[in-house]
């Protein structure tokens, strides 16, 4: 497969910049709303945002448990930032998302606990240089925008970079998540990263 179809959830968050991303490095993109058109992609982006509404909006959309369906049967999918919280098997300091003070859901998938907003808030974001492993060619610049990190890692998860002693990217199988925002730099190396296990998932 030499140009997978790599769509975006589109609920909300930096669904364009993932797009020109994801078409650098070599995919067709499509947006996901819906579970139809969830079912014609290859792979998944899950782009930050604001965690709790994309899971509400997903769960509100039908969406959720056909993402769940679809990661446990191997789909490949990548989540920065807020997309790393939803596809964590745990999380802490979760935030209600109803009257009834039920926690937001996760897609999951990757054996992981995620700490929400570890990093700070909006005024504290930053920019730091990562050394990211499986991407060549020099240091990553990693934006951090109310960043989570991981606390920890299950034995199926593999820490990809590190920063401040805190793990900011995980793959495990065809999951990869990122603390951080490749999108938002013109860096387009994780995204090719990503659409390589794409293919790799297809052949």
């Amino acid at each position: 497969m030499s140009t997978p179809t790599v769509g975006v959830l589109a609920l909300q968050g930096d669904v364009r910049e993932h797009f020109a991303a994801l078409a650098a490095a070599g995919a067709h993109t499509c947006a996901v709303r819906r579970p139809e058109e969830l079912a014609a992609v290859d792979g998944l982006v899950v782009p930050g945002g604001e965690s709790t509404t994309i899971s509400k909006l997903a769960v509100a959309f039908g969406l959720m448990e056909p993402l769940r369906e679809r990661v446990r049967a191997g789909m490949p999918a990548y989540g920065s930032c807020a997309g790393m919280i939803l596809l964590a098997d745990k999380i802490l300091d979760a935030s209600p998302v109803s009257a009834g003070g039920q926690e937001q859901e996760t897609v999951g998938g990757i054996d992981m606990i995620v700490r929400r907003n570890a990093f700070g808030r909006q005024n504290e974001s930053f920019e730091a240089p990562l050394d990211v492993k499986g991407v060549e060619g020099g240091p990553v610049e990693g934006v951090f925008i109310r960043a989570p990190w991981v606390e920890s890692t299950g034995e199926r998860a593999e820490t990809l970079a590190v920063h401040d002693g805190h793990t900011v990217a995980v793959r495990q199988d065809a999951l990869l998540a990122t603390s951080f925002h490749p999108e938002l730099t013109g860096d387009h190396r994780v995204h090719a990263m990503f659409v390589e296990m794409v293919r790799a998932a297809a052949a």
